[in-house]
């Protein structure tokens, strides 16, 4: 089936444009199964580009494993792979016995079968809220364990199983300086805002956003003077603290029923930059 759509691409890039038009591109890139022989080069946006040259997370290290390996969504710029790593023993020294690691990107990037809008360029990864008990799973406990929620009364509070190491492995990656920003559910947002003592400048990398209380998403910048990767804006000057407080606010005192909103349309090839069809053929 992964051969056969690869010849397709092929036959809808060379000769059937009309056909690229209509054909959701992540047909094409959840077809494929390793990265390509390329220079490692994001192209695009998180939400609408494509990886060259990615490179695959070892399934398990000294102070990681990489969870749900059926995905096969453990790849990403080397970038990437190198602030997994750098965080893990960050959070090794801050008391858990590494990171569980979700999704990062499929092999070639690009838009997923399932799940993720993002995660399309190898700069994104998700981190489990769950702290590793050991670092020794097999790939079938990988694929039936869960992460824990952190959330209370609909992500306005975080639970008892919050914990201050978990403050801390957040501000760590935050202090990065190759992380854009990182996403977590508001009431996170506020309790860290509420907690933090010293330098709170790293709380503007911390974005208030649906969902994300079973891990946090950690979004990394283009790599420098790298054409072709196109970063988010930068988050609004400040701490951001009053901007997730209107989000709990929000949780806990809804207006009227917001409308409904309308599907998107599936990417196809024709949305994504042009280097994208030389990756999804690169052998």
């Amino acid at each position: 089936m992964k051969l056969g759509l690869f010849f397709t691409l092929l036959t809808v890039v060379m000769a059937l444009p009309a056909q690229a038009h209509n054909q959701p591109a992540k047909e094409f890139f959840g077809a494929q199964s390793d990265g390509s022989h390329q220079r490692a080069q994001p192209y695009g946006s998180y939400a609408k580009g494509c990886l060259a040259g990615g490179e695959q997370l070892a399934e398990t290290g000294s102070t990681w494993q990489a969870m749900r390996l059926s995905r096969n969504r453990n790849w990403a710029h080397p970038r990437t792979v190198d602030f997994v790593q750098r965080l893990s023993r960050d959070a090794k020294r801050i008391g858990w016995n590494g990171l569980y690691i979700g999704d990062m990107s499929q092999p070639r990037g690009g838009p997923m079968l399932s799940g993720h809008r993002s995660h399309q360029v190898g700069l994104d990864v998700d981190i489990w809220m769950l702290p590793p008990t050991e670092l020794s799973l097999s790939k079938s406990q990988r694929e039936n364990i869960s992460s824990i929620s952190m959330r209370r009364d609909g992500g306005a509070f975080v639970n008892k199983k919050w914990t201050p190491e978990h403050h801390a492995i957040i501000r760590a990656a935050a202090n990065d300086r190759e992380v854009a920003r990182i996403f977590v559910f508001p009431g996170a947002k506020v309790q860290m805002c509420k907690d933090e003592k010293g330098d709170r400048s790293w709380l503007r990398k911390i974005r208030p956003w649906y969902g994300h209380h079973y891990h946090f998403h950690v979004r990394l910048s283009c790599p420098s003077g790298v054409r072709g990767c196109v970063n988010q804006a930068p988050p609004p000057p400040g701490d951001g603290c009053s901007v997730a407080q209107s989000w709990v606010n929000d949780i806990l005192n809804p207006g009227p029923p917001k409308p409904a909103a309308r599907a998107r349309r599936e990417l196809t090839l024709t949305d994504l930059p042009h280097e994208c069809a030389n990756v999804l053929s690169s052998r």
